[in-house]
Parts: structure tokens; C-alpha cells; sequence
């Protein structure tokens, strides 16, 4: 029993990294990596911790994972056989998608009136947020230890003291004068 519930869990694994690599994709971790496509260079939203994001109890979705990987295995086998597309028998439906279907169906699952549409945008803006926004760490844990989507956005070190200041103004400009009675904090008197 050990096993099976152990292998299910490496299957859901699987069928979600396998999603937030259609999302945010990225390159191949080893040679037999199935569940990323290889479908980019450089790291996409299973490097960038999407699983961890995805398991944050903060999210709210931490309880339905399990049934979404199912759902979405099941789509994969739909879409497989309304494709006349072969599977892998011994990987999760929708790992055993190519990445051109994978994307055709993620596409399908996001276009507007689909009625489960509100799951997977939930599961894509996850994907998206665990590349881009790190949400899932400190800011600056992800920039200290070089968080593949900050790194690839080029986000900024903070000074020595772990605070960000930045000599030059994001417009070229200054857009205002501090207010006399700002503290030096930045905070109102």
C-alpha cells in the first residue's frame, strides 16, 4: 500500500510539473526527464519551485492537487484518443503528451467558456508567479541564491544591510521630491 500511495504521488508530481512546464517552460533536468518537454533553454516554472508554490498551504489549493493531476490525466486521455495520439503507458496521460499537445490542450482547458477554466487559470497564474514573482520565498533568499526567473529579470541585489535603493530612477527621472515631513524610515511624521 506504501508503494502505490507513494507511486501515485510521484504521478501527480509528474502531471503538474508537467503543466507548469507547458505553462513557463524549460529545459530538461537530465536526459529521461519526462514530465519537462525540454521545450526552451535556461530554467522555466518546475526550476523555479512551482511544485513548492503549488504546496504552499497559503495558496488554498494544496488539498485539491491530487484531483486536478486526475482531472487533467484525464483531458490528456481524451485529447489523446480524439487525436489518435499513442501514450506511454508507463507515464501519467498528460506526461506522455508532446509538448505541442500539451499546449493545444492546456489551450483548450484556458479558452474562455470552458466550464473547469477557473482551475487552470488558478494552476497557470501559480506557474506564472512561482517564475516571475518567486512567491513562494523571501525576496531576498530568491535573489541570494539566484532564483532562475528574478535572475532571468535581471531583479537587483539589495544593498549590504539587505535593503533595495536604487541610484537610478525606473522612468530616467525623479518623479518627486521626498516630503519634508517624510522619516527617514520613509515613513510620515
Amino acid at each position: 500500500m506504501q508503494s502505490s500511495t507513494a507511486d501515485q504521488q510521484e504521478t501527480v508530481t509528474a502531471t503538474l510539473e508537467a503543466f507548469a512546464d507547458t505553462i513557463v517552460p524549460g529545459e530538461k533536468r537530465w536526459t529521461g526527464d519526462h514530465a519537462i518537454a525540454g521545450a526552451s533553454t535556461g530554467p522555466g516554472a518546475v526550476e523555479a519551485g512551482a511544485l513548492e508554490l503549488l504546496r504552499t498551504p497559503a495558496t488554498g489549493v494544496t488539498e485539491g492537487l491530487d484531483s486536478l493531476a486526475d482531472l487533467l490525466d484525464a483531458h490528456a486521455r481524451a485529447y489523446a484518443s480524439e487525436h489518435g495520439t499513442a501514450l506511454d503507458e508507463s507515464l501519467s496521460p498528460f506526461v506522455g503528451l508532446a509538448f505541442e499537445h500539451r499546449t493545444e490542450l492546456v489551450r483548450a482547458l484556458l479558452t474562455p467558456g470552458h466550464p473547469e477554466k477557473e482551475f487552470w487559470v488558478m494552476l497557470a497564474l501559480f506557474s506564472n508567479m512561482a517564475f516571475d514573482s518567486a512567491a513562494h520565498l523571501h525576496t531576498a533568499e530568491a535573489v541570494a541564491t539566484g532564483h532562475p526567473g528574478l535572475s532571468a529579470m535581471g531583479i537587483a541585489h539589495p544593498d549590504a544591510d539587505g535593503l533595495w535603493r536604487f541610484s537610478e530612477h525606473s522612468y530616467g527621472r525623479k518623479l518627486a521630491e521626498v516630503h519634508p515631513d517624510t522619516t527617514a524610515s520613509g515613513s510620515p511624521a
